[in-house]
């Protein structure tokens, strides 16, 4: 299934493995499918059927102007996922938040929750993107995993720039960003996996949510926000072990 159109946008969706369903959301703005696809996306379909998509916007999804704050994402992922009984839901960054306003809204469909450095107060989404939100700073803000794989491949450069220009310039996703309210999970009672970097921003945000959601085990990884890239296998095992139940 490698594009089906959700909410009137096309999305790109792949898949690997059999077993229970696994479906895996990634970050925003230099995020896509590929964040999971090459860590622990393989690693997970040893034992799962796992599905990863990108989100609207973004790698090869077609691009609306509005439409990125987590409650239209989740109806998106709700759409994306109405063939599939109850599965585990994995997300990072705004994907964590997008996967955390899911398992708000549909309890029933989630069997567990892995949430990966969402950003939660006191550090938000627009803390991550910099104090200068342009797409020249959000390039420059990459870390060196991703920048140096960025200058490894001149289309694959020009991809990022471009999907960078055109959210930042031509979509609702800052003003989207911007407006977000924080989650109130403490309703929320579903098994819940909380991974943060130890050098990450976002960790006291982690803190917290281990605190507020009733089910929730934190685990703190060597890295930073990119802990898919900078604890990779580490973060794998986690997560594998965290599905396993």
């Amino acid at each position: 299934m490698p594009t089906v159109t959700v909410n009137g946008v096309t999305t790109h969706v792949q898949e690997l493995g059999a077993g229970s369903p696994v479906v895996m959301a990634h970050g925003l703005v230099i995020g896509s499918l590929a964040s999971w696809y090459f860590t622990a996306g393989p690693e997970l379909a040893r034992e799962h059927r796992v599905r990863m998509y990108d989100l609207r916007g973004h790698g090869r999804s077609s691009r609306p102007a509005r439409g990125y704050d987590t409650t239209t994402l989740a109806a998106d992922l709700e759409a994306l996922t109405a063939d599939l009984p109850q599965f585990d839901l994995v997300g990072h960054s705004w994907g964590g938040l997008v996967a955390l306003r899911f398992a708000l809204a549909h309890p029933d469909r989630v069997r567990r929750l892995a949430i990966v450095e969402a950003p939660i107060p006191p550090s938000t989404a627009i803390d991550l993107l910099g104090p200068d939100v342009t797409p020249e700073g959000l390039l420059a803000a990459l870390p060196d995993s991703l920048r140096a794989a960025v200058a490894s491949g001149r289309r694959q450069a020009e991809r990022l720039v471009a999907t960078v220009v055109a959210l930042v310039r031509d979509t609702s996703l800052i003003a989207d960003v911007r407006a977000e309210p924080e989650p109130d999970v403490a309703g929320l009672h579903v098994p819940t996996l909380l991974a943060y970097g130890d050098r990450s921003s976002c960790l006291d945000g982690g803190r917290a949510l281990a605190q507020r959601i009733p089910d929730a085990v934190l685990h703190v990884l060597p890295g930073g926000h990119y802990l898919h890239l900078d604890a990779r296998a580490e973060l794998a095992q986690l997560l594998g072990d965290h599905l396993r139940g």
